[in-house]
């Protein structure tokens, strides 16, 4: 492990340091990907000073596959120099029990997810979404429990509301443990958390741990001369190409003038303006090579914006009407 390549924030108002650029196993950790492809992600990863991997119960394909995966490819001797993720509430088995925020599922989905990464615990353990037919008190319960019994070091939530965060929050406070960390969405792209949530996360002393701060790759190179035939938003991937709006790359197309100005990649600049708030304690990237994975934590080598650049980067945004 190498400590050197990466700036580390303080989750919160907690002990807790994580790497300003983390590695997310969502896209490519399933079984169509070559084991060996894999190890060297992690490999990668642990050379440019990730000690931060996230992942869930139902990442694959199949679901339960990243898990596997990274439960047969991280080197053990370094857990301790680790902080490895994972989450809870997903459709994961037949039956009323297979899913949702009851104690009943959640307990079970993260003793499976620890049995396939071979962990007697993970580091954080999120909520992955706000159960609406199961009582706060009962899901926030359970991760108090998680806590207690060593399952779980921290615990966080994922996609909830900023109104629905702030309650989760009170309720463990009151049963005595910290809600640690909340994991949105956040890119150039999406920006609704900035409206409230953040300001959330700041009085409640949580951290901020954000995904698909590359907006499935529509903030990268990747497009600006049309839709790849291998590209997510060819095959419909969690992008379609109706996402690939003239409105976007016309964004992106002046994106790009900046980062070349500034020594950067699209990704770089863009993953380097969603770490520009000090609220934000890391980004999730995912990686489909150690090359890939390389070239995304150069973002650290620039984090600065000048007030000039910010100004254009708002404006590129406003002229193309992609403000969220």
């Amino acid at each position: 492990m190498k400590y050197e390549r990466q700036p580390y924030r303080r989750c919160g108002r907690s002990g807790l340091l994580l790497p300003a650029v983390s590695l997310g196993l969502w896209h490519n950790f399933g079984e169509g990907k070559p084991l060996e492809t894999q190890r060297a992600i992690v490999h990668k990863a642990l050379d440019l000073g990730i000690t931060h991997f996230d992942l869930a119960d139902r990442y694959g394909p199949p679901i339960g596959a990243a898990e596997a995966a990274f439960g047969r490819i991280f080197p053990k001797s370094l857990r301790d120099e680790a902080v490895i993720t994972t989450k809870g509430f997903n459709p994961m088995w037949d039956g009323p029990y297979g899913t949702g925020g009851s104690r009943k599922h959640l307990l079970a989905t993260l003793d499976r997810s620890l049995a396939r990464l071979q962990l007697d615990f993970v580091d954080i353990f999120y909520l992955h979404r706000d159960d609406p037919d199961t009582p706060l008190q009962e899901q926030v319960a359970v991760l108090d429990h998680m806590v207690r019994t060593g399952r779980a070091l921290y615990v966080g939530v994922s996609n909830f509301s900023p109104e629905r965060t702030a309650e989760a929050a009170a309720l463990l406070r009151d049963l005595g443990t910290p809600l640690l960390v909340h994991q949105p969405s956040y890119s150039m792209l999406k920006r609704d958390i900035e409206d409230e949530l953040l300001g959330v996360l700041e009085r409640e002393g949580m951290g901020c741990v954000v995904y698909s701060p590359l907006a499935q790759g529509l903030l990268t190179d990747r497009y600006l001369n049309g839709i790849p035939a291998d590209s997510r938003a060819a095959e419909g991937r969690f992008l379609t190409p109706e996402g690939v709006t003239p409105e976007v790359l016309a964004f992106v197309r002046e994106l790009s003038a900046l980062a070349t100005a500034r020594g950067q990649s699209v990704a770089q600049l863009a993953l380097a303006w969603a770490l520009r708030d000090p609220r934000v304690t890391s980004v999730l990237v995912g990686a489909s090579s150690p090359e890939q994975l390389e070239s995304n934590v150069a973002a650290v080598d620039r984090l600065d914006f000048t007030a000039e650049e910010l100004a254009a980067i708002e404006l590129a945004a406003k002229k193309a009407g992609v403000q969220a």
